[in-house]
């Protein structure tokens, strides 16, 4: 396994923390990446690369935990 598969797999509570903190703020009035998904899924109409990228970054700890678990599963 490269380093950078084994990175992402050795540090799962990390991707964890990331994913209940970073990944769901702000927490009010509902978590931000379930609006932007929504807001994907009901067509994206009125998004501008900055949603998209906010999307992105919220986005990216939720699935650097799911490659995680993915590899821990598959390693077993």
């Amino acid at each position: 396994m490269n380093k950078f598969l084994h990175y992402i797999e050795s540090n799962t509570k990390i991707w964890a923390l990331a994913s209940l903190t970073l990944g769901l703020a702000p927490f009010m009035p509902e978590p931000h990446i379930w609006g932007k998904l929504k807001w994907i899924a009901g067509g994206a109409v009125g998004m501008g690369a900055i949603d998209w990228y906010d999307a992105l970054m919220h986005g990216a700890p939720w699935l650097l935990l799911i490659l995680s678990l993915i590899l821990k599963l598959k390693n077993k």
